[in-house]
């Protein structure tokens, strides 16, 4: 949608161009602050799209392109259910070029569009004419300026409660022809206001002659008949013009000022909404109206000085303590150094500073600084007084509230979640002991562990075969107050393992060494040898074993301890032999009778690359191996060979590294 080489050759003469030529005049919509508010469940249809000037966009694209909403049209939305966003733009031209970019605009003000690039969430800048838009199978959640980039980006995820803009750009400068903008039905159900459009609150001028009606959610400006025949009133009182707040630069509003004919009489009334001569009642984004006959009840009151109405729920530790009042106060009668009040209560305490939540310099909510924070509980009232701005508080109607006025309020203590613990540890478990006295108030205790295990005790204790970081919580609360603690306690994994190095064949005149390779933190090492000698020493002392006319096999084992009193043991073998001296048989009798039935080297322990073979007196090669304990039966090629003598070849490397090569015979006896 936007053509790169076009993009390379113009960006520098449009931002001159820009900056010198008389803007354009934009309509309602082409600018992010007067969005068009979004029905999900309705498509976009614009007949064509009025030139206006574009403003640059923060794009991640680094490719020197000049982004900008060139031609556009915005829209607003709110995400209610989260999950993917679905769109599609459908030129009327199909050889047109139409881009789009769509931001999260949640806490935010919606120029800041042009200048916070955190605000990005996907975009669409293919040069490619024709439907652009989001789809599930598509691969980037950005597609930048180019005709190798594809149409249609991945839809990326809303979140529920966020607030989003969607611009669409028609580059295509050589007509107005607009577009179809619409939505899969899955999305539409996401970006709906499911709220049914009702009356939030009445309030009458202080003169009488006039209403403010807020609504309970942004209404459609045009579906709001200016005479007033959306309303009626019961009584003599009629309605004869109606005025939407905002709708000057904006296609919605959430307020309705009604004016009356006469000045009404304080007391109980009821607003009636009805169907006005516009044919509907006052209608949301998606022509979603206030129910026909739907009544009102509220309260017009005397002109008179507006009393104290409530304190605000107090939070647990409050600094500030915030005054609510049924009608406007006049931001200029507050002082700002709050002597408009003091406080009275369980203990002292002074008050700081004051001002309102102000709009229209008017407001019905003052916030009080108060010298300190309220920890411990009691019991307190704040009263008014004349501060030194010479006032009281003075509402929208110019009447000053008399003193004596006071509202109470009660706070209880602060509590603690902080905790100590105690860890004990075992040999096959860890045992933690958890201790909370965060206050004598707290009603109730949570404890989890990796948030799964979880007790209401106060103190209560665990037992953990697993061992590593694990995560302890605690929540405590006296239904004021509120505590939360969490840290990371290590459950050492004091790993014990039992091991040694040594030999696992002993010649005559040897001696054998053993090392220990045990793992963890042992302070005990306990050895047998096998050969009736013990040892308690990490480094153990060398050994000698006794040998015999045949081989044997002694078990020599390592019991190792711990800090936590855990043993583990280790056992190896040591084959111990009668010599250890190569040597080859001069004859054999292969009749299986268990004597000298086979013809092999002798005692090869200790040799390294051994090669051993046989021939007979043909000089032919009837055996070989490398395996010193493979042994020749007298046979070939599964026949047994006739008596006689037989040359072998012995090759070897001995236990220093030196290379032997032996030559012999043997005799076959049958």
């Amino acid at each position: 949608m936007i053509s790169v080489l076009k993009h390379l050759l113009t960006t520098s003469i449009a931002i001159l161009v820009a900056n010198n030529i008389m803007a354009q005049n934009c309509s309602l919509g082409q600018a992010p602050g007067s969005a068009f508010p979004v029905c999900g469940v309705s498509a976009f249809a614009q007949a064509e799209v009025p030139a206006c000037n574009g403003k640059s966009l923060p794009v991640p694209c680094n490719d020197g392109v000049n982004y900008a909403d060139l031609n556009a049209f915005w829209y607003s939305f709110t995400c209610y259910i989260a999950g993917p966003f679905i769109f599609s733009i459908d030129p009327l031209t199909e050889s047109d070029d139409y881009d789009w970019q769509l931001f999260d605009v949640t806490g935010h003000t919606a120029t800041d569009v042009y200048t916070d690039a955190s605000l990005y969430v996907a975009s669409n800048w293919s040069a490619n004419p024709g439907i652009t838009g989001t789809s599930a199978t598509a691969a980037s959640f950005t597609n930048c300026a180019g005709y190798t980039y594809p149409n249609f980006s991945k839809a990326p995820q809303l979140l529920q409660g966020h607030q989003y803009l969607l611009m669409v750009s028609h580059y295509t400068d050589y007509n107005q022809s607009g577009y179809d903008l619409s939505f899969d039905s899955a999305t539409s159900v996401k970006i709906t206001d499911p709220t049914i459009p009702n009356i939030l609150s009445v309030e009458a001028t202080c003169d009488g002659t006039q209403f403010k009606v807020k609504l309970n959610k942004k209404m459609k400006c045009s579906s709001l008949a200016t005479d007033g025949s959306d309303f009626s009133i019961l009584g003599p009182v009629k309605i004869i013009a109606a005025e939407g707040i905002g709708c000057n630069n904006s296609f919605e509003m959430d307020s309705v000022v009604l004016t009356l004919d006469r000045v009404i009489i304080p007391g109980y009334q009821t607003l009636i909404v009805k169907t006005g001569k516009d044919g509907n009642t006052v209608l949301d984004n998606c022509n979603v109206g206030i129910a026909d006959s739907t009544g009102f009840d509220f309260r017009v009151y005397e002109r008179q000085p507006t009393p104290f109405d409530t304190i605000l729920p107090v939070s647990c530790r409050p600094k500030y303590i915030e005054l609510a009042f049924n009608k406007n106060i006049r931001c200029n009668s507050i002082a700002p150094d709050g002597s408009d009040f003091y406080l009275t209560g369980t203990y002292p305490v002074s008050i700081l500073s004051a001002d309102g939540r102000c709009a229209n310099d008017v407001t019905k909510v003052i916030k009080i600084e108060l010298s300190q924070r309220l920890e411990t509980a009691g019991v307190f009232r704040l009263n008014l007084k004349v501060g030194v701005d010479g006032n009281t508080l003075i509402d929208e109607c110019s009447a000053e509230t008399p003193v004596p006025e006071s509202a109470g309020f009660e706070v209880k203590d602060t509590v603690s979640a902080r905790y100590t613990y105690n860890l004990v540890e075992n040999c096959r478990n860890d045992h933690i002991e958890l201790f909370n006295n965060g206050g004598i108030s707290i009603a109730q205790w949570s404890w989890s562990v990796d948030d799964t295990i979880t007790s209401a005790l106060q103190n209560p204790s665990f037992t953990f075969d697993s061992y590593g970081n694990k995560k302890v919580q605690l929540i405590v609360t006296n239904g004021f107050c509120t505590d939360t603690v969490s840290q990371l306690i290590n459950f050492p994994h004091d790993t014990l393992i039992a091991a040694f190095n040594g030999p696992s064949l002993y010649c005559p005149n040897d001696i054998a060494i053993f090392k220990d390779s045990s793992k963890g933190n042992i302070i005990e090492w306990n050895w047998q040898f096998g050969n009736g000698r013990t040892s308690n020493l990490q480094v153990p002392p060398v050994q000698t074993y006794y040998t015999t006319q045949n081989e044997q096999l002694f078990p020599v084992s390592l019991a190792v301890r711990n800090t936590k009193d855990c043993y583990d043991t280790a056992i190896h073998y040591l084959k111990v032999t009668r010599s250890c001296y190569i040597a080859v048989p001069s004859a054999f009798t292969p009749n299986g009778d268990g004597n000298n039935d086979y013809l092999y080297p002798l005692n090869a322990y200790k040799a390294t690359g051994l090669y051993f073979s046989i021939y007979n007196r043909h000089g032919q090669r009837i055996y070989e191996t490398r395996d010193w304990t493979k042994k020749w039966n007298g046979t070939f090629n599964g026949q047994p060979q006739p008596a006689g003598v037989y040359v072998w070849m012995l090759q070897y490397k001995d236990e220093y590294g030196k290379d032997i090569f032996l030559r012999g015979t043997s005799v076959l006896l049958r």
